[in-house]
């Protein structure tokens, strides 16, 4: 076995790596409930960037159903964009840990 060769490609996994994480730290995505009542931004890491509600999901005429349904409207649209972060993490990151059991490099334990 050519231990050049297997440095130079962990190497090159580990760049990939770095450039794939800091796709995600830049990437944004945007769940929705409601019928777009309600949209959430997440980081491409799941972190909640901003939320937003449409004033249409307010009923002043009865206040605790409203603040009831928003809170549910906020929970699913969170959940959406969850799942667009996940998909969005295995579209950037499931190439670069394919065949690597706990995220390590086949055949050097430890990294």
């Amino acid at each position: 076995m050519d231990m050049q060769a297997l440095l130079q490609q962990a190497q090159q996994m580990q760049q990939q790596l770095v450039q794939a994480q800091q796709d995600l730290e830049d990437a944004e995505v945007e769940g929705t409930s409601g019928g777009g009542l309600v949209k959430v931004k997440l980081s491409g890491r799941g972190q909640v960037e901003d939320i937003t509600v449409d004033p249409k999901a307010i009923d002043p005429t009865d206040v605790e159903e409203t603040a009831q349904t928003v809170a549910d409207l906020v929970l699913a649209a969170i959940r959406d964009a969850e799942a667009q972060v996940e998909s969005l993490q295995q579209e950037k990151m499931g190439p670069l840990t394919q065949g690597m059991p706990g995220g390590g490099i086949p055949g050097l334990p430890g990294f």
